[in-house]
């Protein structure tokens, strides 16, 4: 896809690419190669949407727009053109390659909750802008159309030429600022998608279009992982399923449980409704938090709430009791959603006469689609064992069923009853019939590839930075006992272990086997985080291998199997621990850098993997793999190496894993694999004997809020990391993993300044 030497293979790899990520994928993208033509088989899409904005004066303003989304081009008018021929856009561009999208959550503008999308231009900050939906399912097909024209821009960047020469020509979309004189693109549609009703139903209108993704009938932590958890259904109640944790087997003071069911609406339909603060609506479904009030919001997927209860439902308490609690969601990339809920404090909500102030357990909510009008719901929380064990082994009613942990689980029942019975909440069915590669049997890769090693958590009484400044504080969480990792599953057949073998060949043709291997050991160098001991050495790495990862196999592209990972390519050899001002580029360049050292201007090849973490102070976490031998020319490691930024975009891969931790954390993580340069802004910097990839984790607000939590708990963390190359074409399968890193227990005072 780099290249412009083989057509027809790229247009094959963006169509599938089109099909895996999108549900857009009946209509193929087919394109004239002769320039004269008009594009054929080009995909278009509009509706209404908000355009919303501040003004020069500092007042936010709100205006309701018709956008239109034909190919790689974007045109908003004041009016609909269909129904008004010749009307002029006001505004019009092309989502370019460098130009990032992102959907931002749900705020208050004006009176409304608008779901926001927000463009930036990566390589210049002063293109941006953003655009507004009333619902959390209109707000994702507007991400996939814009995607899709992302994915036009690119195709014609790898052709090269004129086309090459073309697209350097046309600006991006630019939503801010003064209004250019534009010329009409939206003649000739060939395919029109219609998102969203008219004006008039902006708020609240449903789409024509479905989601047209089918994950099947996956459950929760299931899938591609080995999962260290082993959940054991206790009771069942109305339908939905009760499951408690019992990998470990010790009976603790604390369990880990989560409530299970099946959901017939979409995973956007539930969304909205779990995050509605609506008392009338709640009071429907939600026995234990359905008086509640905003007090904060920030950043869009981010709120405080306060609630009360009348004690009488629950135990025998006399006075009422009252609570604050801060809610976290966010999406993933195979478009499953999860919510943080944490008991919290805030100023604007101090203790109250008469009521008494309650701690919510910390919570999670995991929504997953199963089909487009179904989706399974897991609500899981911690609680402490007593009256637990006796509940779970009684028929009759106990004193567990008057208590807090009780009602938070009843709410996954309670959810799916009120859906069942308000039918106008779920979602139309699309009057397209649309569908995806995914309801054939292919499921998203990035659905728990990192086979986690470990079914306890700990924690620790910190508290991030950053809450504190939003004038929230969090609770701390109960102390629990370090569990060592367990290790692997024992019971790894030699079938396995055979094509992990193969994968790891498979990647040693990626070096230029004619060279003779230098030794490369890590003593040689110098870094600010020493290499591990052992596993009781803390603030360190090791490596881990890959075995703890789920990656591509051989017959990925026909049956979607997946094999367990070999040795990684790349050695590790160091790893960097700065603190910096702000976020810091071409770290490699910098004389403390490893890379400028004479030891590593020795080595054959080089990857600079640069984290840089929003924090105060900000911090780099960098880290440095060589190969022994050079690179092979035209293998994939040498496409990626010295390809386009678009191509590395598409297959630069991240799969991360909390091996020890609290629990909410690791749910907050996850392990399943990410495309960063689709999540994040990654910049590349190719120079001598070195590749640096700069991973800027503030430029999304999500992993922006996933990263300040891991950070309050990093100091009782063993986390590992696995870099690869997404494999697309059979020739580049099986994948391997090109390094892996982990990380122990590692202390935020003990980075150094870069430029001390």
């Amino acid at each position: 896809m780099a290249g412009s030497g083989d057509g027809g293979n790229e247009r094959e790899v963006l169509e599938d690419s089109i099909n895996h990520s999108s549900s857009f994928s009946r209509h193929r993208y087919r394109r004239s190669m002769s320039s004269g033509e008009e594009d054929k088989g080009l995909l278009a899409f509009s509706g209404w949407v908000y355009h919303v904005g501040t003004n020069s004066i500092g007042h936010e303003y709100s205006h309701q727009r018709f956008l239109y989304v034909k190919g790689k081009y974007v045109e908003m008018y004041r009016r609909d053109p269909q129904e008004n021929p010749g009307i002029r856009p006001i505004r019009k561009g092309i989502i370019g390659p460098t130009l990032m999208v992102e959907e931002t959550g749900s705020r208050k503008v004006g009176n409304e909750e608008l779901y926001t999308i927000q463009f930036y231009n990566r390589l210049d900050e002063t293109k941006k802008g953003e655009i507004a939906c009333t619902s959390a399912e209109e707000s994702k097909k507007w991400i996939e159309a814009l995607d899709y024209a992302k994915q036009q821009a690119e195709y014609e960047l790898s052709r090269g030429g004129g086309a090459r020469n073309k697209l350097s020509l046309e600006a991006d979309i630019d939503l801010e600022g003064h209004r250019p004189r534009v010329r009409r693109y939206a003649s000739g549609l060939k395919k029109l998608i219609r998102i969203g009703g008219g004006p008039e139903l902006l708020s609240r209108s449903s789409s024509s279009l479905g989601t047209g993704s089918s994950d099947g009938d996956f459950e929760g932590e299931f899938g591609d992982a080995v999962e260290a958890h082993e959940w054991k259904c206790v009771r069942t109640i109305n339908g939905v399923r009760i499951l408690e944790d019992v990998a470990d087997g010790k009976g603790g003071k604390a369990s880990l449980v989560k409530a299970v069911a099946p959901v017939d609406a979409s995973a956007d339909t539930v969304l909205e409704v779990i995050l509605n603060l609506d008392r009338h609506k709640r009071y429907e479904w939600d026995m234990l938090t359905g008086d509640l009030e905003l007090v904060d919001s920030y950043d869009g997927n981010y709120d405080v709430v306060y609630g009360t209860y009348d004690p009488k439902y629950l135990g025998r308490w006399q006075s009422k009791r009252d609570f604050v609690f801060s809610r976290q969601w966010f999406q993933g990339q195979d478009g499953a959603y999860t919510i943080l809920q944490f008991p919290a404090a805030h100023k604007k909500r101090p203790t109250r006469n008469g009521y008494q102030r309650t701690s919510i357990k910390p919570s999670t909510w995991e929504i997953r689609s199963l089909t487009n009008e179904k989706c399974l719901v897991t609500h899981m929380l911690e609680m402490n064992t007593a009256g637990w064990g006796r509940w779970k082994k009684s028929s009759s009613c106990s004193k567990f069923e008057k208590t807090i942990p009780f009602a938070l689980l009843s709410q996954v029942a309670g959810l799916k009853e009120y859906i069942g019975a308000n039918p106008s909440l779920k979602c139309e069915p699309s009057s397209l019939a649309l569908h995806s590669k995914h309801s054939e049997g292919d499921p998203p890769d990035e659905f728990y590839d990192a086979v986690a090693g470990d079914s306890s958590s700990t924690s620790e009484d910190e508290e991030s930075d950053d809450e504190s400044e939003k004038e929230v504080i969090l609770s701390s969480s109960p102390q629990e006992k370090p569990v060592k990792p367990k290790p692997a599953p024992a019971a790894i057949s030699s079938t396995a272990l055979k094509q992990a073998s193969d994968a790891a060949e498979n990647a040693s043709k990626e070096l230029d086997l004619s060279v003779p291997p230098i030794h490369v050991d890590p003593s040689q160098f110098n870094s600010v985080l020493h290499k591990g001991k052992d596993d009781a050495d803390t603030n360190c790495w090791t490596s881990p291998g890959g075995a703890g990862f789920m990656i591509r196999g051989q017959t990925y592209l026909k049956n979607s199997a997946k094999i367990m990972g070999g040795n990684p390519l790349l050695k590790l050899i160091a790893v960097d621990w700065f603190n910096v001002d702000k976020a810091t580029d071409k770290i490699a360049l910098h004389p403390k850098s490893l890379a400028q050292s004479d030891a590593g201007k020795n080595l054959p090849f080089i990857l600079v993997i640069n984290l840089e973490i929003p924090a105060k102070p900000n911090y780099s976490l960098v880290l440095y793999y060589a190969a022994e031998r050079p690179v092979r020319k035209d293998s994939l490691l040498e496409k990626f190496a010295d390809g386009t930024d678009q191509f590395r975009d598409a297959r630069f891969k991240l799969i991360p894993s909390i091996v020890e931790g609290y629990w909410m954390v690791k749910r907050a993580v996850g392990t399943k694999a990410c495309l960063l340069g689709k999540a994040v802004t990654c910049k590349y910097f190719r120079q001598d004997n070195f590749l640096e990839i700069d991973v800027d984790i503030g430029s999304s607000s999500v992993a922006r809020s996933v990263i300040g939590l891991v950070l309050g708990y990093v100091t009782s963390l063993v986390v590992d990391l696995a870099i690869l190359i997404e494999a697309n074409d059979a020739a580049e399968l099986p994948e391997y993993i090109l390094g892996s890193v982990r990380l122990n227990r590692v202390r935020l005072e003990s980075a150094v300044p870069l430029d001390g």
